[in-house]
């Protein structure tokens, strides 16, 4: 008799070179790299490369790969009308996973004949102009024109231009582009694994990655970082710390940002992420978030034995870099973008469609049907 599992818990899905989540030691490993070998010392363009090719880069190599992203980013007039049509009201996550949805019509202007060249192309399309997609709602919905794109900045430097409308610091593009490598990709998470069942049935890259974007969405997956920014708001100061906190877990209420899924002690993507958090709230001289983000890490630790996880300390670092809270989510999705599609050439590579069982826990078969007018 088949064992149910809740969740797929323990269940092995499928086999990767991606990306191994090891939560018992608190390691990420991107294709045979400690996550701590690649934060702060990667682009986020050589961990794409990694990710697709199962190496990083040469020079040549990523010089090609810059190229043909940074020449890839011109949204088709129609997104660009439906983005400056859309309610400003609307949430960016909502914009961005229509907009990937609305890149499919516009596929015959990608050439390549064989199918891999074929979706290395729409690979590279859909990875140029995802954070385009997200900047111009976010500079639409205020009323501002959308900046011209450029072809002499990188990934993290350019969604930053865009959203100003002015070229960012070097420091600024250092941290976000840090954020990027941490986020793109963690193993066979739930927005991974949708876009990895929605390519199994041999649909296109844009239904596969517009599914990962509907997954990420959810509060208990990339949402979870918006929780964050919003709690520390509710809180208000560092002396509310504790309060607030022992009040939430009287009521077991969830507090955001603390324990995984997974990783049974720290998540490793977490100090990258605090210290960065740390230095960004020191410049600003707003360092009661991060002190506040501490002391609930202390108080959890300390009374569940539960650890910070990613989402606790990107959202101080992407408010203390001016970016809005509900762009939060969206540039999760940036990032994990390079993940989603790896994930997606790696399951075309070798195609297995999925199809789990269930359960079936309802009525034995011995009713007999009875005709409408004769029902009690």
């Amino acid at each position: 008799m088949a064992v149910t599992s809740r969740g797929l818990e323990g269940i092995i899905a499928t086999a990767t070179r991606l990306s191994d989540v090891r939560g018992a030691e608190g390691k990420l490993v991107y294709a045979g790299y400690d996550i701590n070998e690649l934060a702060g010392k990667a682009s986020f363009e050589e961990v794409i490369h990694l990710l697709w090719h199962d190496r990083l880069p040469t020079r040549p190599e990523l010089t090609f790969m810059e190229e043909q992203l940074r020449n890839s980013r011109e949204l088709p007039e129609g997104v660009i009308e439906f983005i400056q049509h859309a309610p400003k009201d609307a949430a960016p996550i909502d914009v961005m996973r229509t907009a990937v949805s609305m890149l499919g019509l516009y596929d015959q202007d990608l050439i390549g004949e064989d199918p891999l060249d074929l979706n290395r192309a729409r690979a590279k399309s859909i990875t140029a102009k995802i954070s385009v997609i997200v900047a111009y709602f976010h500079r639409a919905r205020q009323g501002k024109s959308l900046p011209p794109i450029r072809n002499d900045l990188g990934e993290a430097a350019h969604f930053l231009y865009l959203i100003n409308g002015e070229e960012p610091g070097p420091e600024a593009v250092k941290t976000l582009d840090t954020a990027y490598v941490l986020h793109a990709d963690h193993g066979l998470n739930a927005s991974t694994f949708s876009g990895r069942v929605t390519i199994s049935t041999l649909t296109d890259m844009y239904s596969a990655v517009t599914s990962a974007i509907g997954t990420l969405k959810g509060p208990l997956h990339g949402g979870a970082n918006e929780g964050v920014i919003r709690m520390l708001q509710e809180i208000g100061s560092l002396e509310n710390v504790d309060p607030w906190v022992h009040e939430k877990l009287r009521q077991k209420q969830k507090i955001m940002g603390i324990g995984h899924r997974v990783y049974k002690v720290l998540d490793p993507r977490a100090p990258h992420l605090k210290a960065m958090a740390i230095r960004l709230t020191s410049e600003l001289g707003e360092s009661k978030w991060i002190q506040m983000s501490e002391r609930i890490a202390e108080i959890m630790l300390k009374e569940k034995g539960l650890n910070a996880n990613v989402d606790f300390y990107s959202a101080t670092v992407y408010y203390s870099l001016g970016i809005p809270t509900d762009l939060f989510t969206p540039i999760f999705a940036i990032a994990r973008t390079a993940g989603w599609i790896g994930h997606i050439l790696e399951q075309l590579s070798d195609n297995r469609l999925f199809r789990p069982q269930s359960e079936y826990v309802g009525h034995t078969p011995t009713k007999v049907f009875v005709p409408v007018d004769q029902r009690n």
